[in-house]
């Protein structure tokens, strides 16, 4: 069976999750790529075709012109549409573009949301070259919250306290991506965190989350995200509520949401599994097979009605962050210890010597710090002991 992955840059998702998972399955992988160079270096032995990603018709007329086709998969936030489109086409399994559509247009989000009767948010868009003034002449409740319509990772998402601001900021965000639409929307007030599902459009399993720290405002960059085993029912039932409003049933879905006075509100949805190696940490607690399940319900296949996922686990993702332009001169390399029981893993984002700018966002994540074990005290005296005793250093 042959699965046709789409990719724009290389992830750890795929080349550590996705990829050996699929090797597992006995399936035949073929990466369509706008990057093959890289995809190349770090999965030599996966077949790898260049091809324009972000068009459909581009996808359509690659696997066509292929072989066969059993499963076109992405755990690209960019890239869900497109795979959707192509699935369909060949008459394959795969989620319903329509609500991929949704979940990544954050402004059609809002208003299927407010249609639907579940979630009104006051949002205005900003269409790719418009005129910013056009902000502040509408009736927004301040503070609000500024971002791409579609952006991801928290790409020039800032918080703005006045209309003045809110036009200053919104063409600061135009000149780094001027053909961007953007969208600017009342704050959500409340504790962040992430609800993380698998399903294969029957059943949905609800895997945990994460209590998300984001830095202080008017950035949100995600620090530190602590794993949720159980989130309360009564948000669960909230949360999963507006996922099926929004259309969403088929495979990995990575919520982002805040609890404020009992009311779950999303976010964000994104519609693949977390990254940022909690995916990783995830497989890794709950002791499952978690990116076969994913690829088994892109291939059709029904899941299980019990993932048979372990309940005991502990664990936490931390982010050493740049806090300042310039070249980083200090870091430890990366790392694999047990430490009583508590299992640790770091992995540098940055070389030695990379000079960069200082971002805002979370490009300035420096690595990944991964801890698990089954005793939460545990592992965040050996994840605090790990970012105590190493250093990182930036050098203008």
């Amino acid at each position: 069976m042959r699965m046709y992955l789409l990719a724009l840059n290389p992830t750890d998702s795929v080349t550590e999750g996705f990829l050996p998972a699929a090797a597992r399955l006995g399936l035949d992988v073929t990466i369509l790529t706008d990057q093959p160079p890289a995809h190349r270096d770090v999965s030599p032995q996966t077949e790898v075709l260049e091809c324009d990603v972000h068009d459909f018709r581009a996808v359509i007329n690659r696997i066509a012109t292929h072989h066969r086709a059993d499963a076109v998969f992405t755990n690209s936030d960019h890239l869900q549409t497109q795979a959707a489109l192509a699935a369909d086409y060949f008459g394959l399994p795969g989620k319903d573009w329509r609500a991929a559509l949704r979940t990544k247009n954050k402004g059609e989000m809002r208003r299927h949301l407010a249609v639907s009767g579940i979630d009104a948010v006051r949002s205005v868009e900003l269409a790719a070259g418009q005129d910013p003034s056009a902000f502040a002449a509408a009736d927004l409740p301040y503070p609000v919250v500024l971002k791409p319509r579609e952006g991801v990772a928290s790409e020039d998402v800032i918080l703005a306290g006045d209309p003045e601001e809110l036009v200053t900021r919104a063409k600061e965000i135009q000149a780094r991506r001027p053909h961007a639409a953007l969208l600017a929307e009342e704050f959500l007030a409340g504790e962040l965190y992430t609800l993380e599902t698998i399903g294969d459009g029957r059943i949905r399993h609800v895997l945990g989350g994460f209590h998300t720290t984001v830095s202080p405002p008017p950035v949100f960059i995600e620090e530190r995200l602590d794993f949720v085993a159980a989130p309360p029912e009564p948000v669960i039932a909230q949360v999963t509520a507006q996922l099926d409003a929004l259309g969403v049933g088929l495979g990995a879905c990575h919520t982002e949401y805040v609890v404020h006075e009992g009311r779950a509100r999303l976010i964000e949805v994104n519609y693949r599994v977390i990254g940022d190696q909690c995916d990783l940490l995830l497989a890794q607690l709950l002791d499952i097979p978690l990116f076969e399940h994913i690829l088994r319900a892109h291939l059709g296949e029904p899941l299980p009605a019990d993932l048979g996922a372990r309940r005991d686990g502990a664990g936490r993702v931390d982010s050493p962050l740049a806090d300042r332009a310039g070249t980083l001169t200090a870091a430890p390399a990366a790392t694999d210890r047990t430490v009583d029981g508590v299992r640790l893993t770091y992995r540098p984002l940055r070389a030695l010597g990379e000079r960069h700018p200082y971002y805002g966002t979370n490009r300035d994540y420096l690595g990944l710090l991964r801890v698990t074990g089954t005793d939460r005290s545990a592992v965040d005296r050996v994840a605090d002991g790990f970012l105590a005793a190493e250093r990182w250093e930036i050098t203008p």
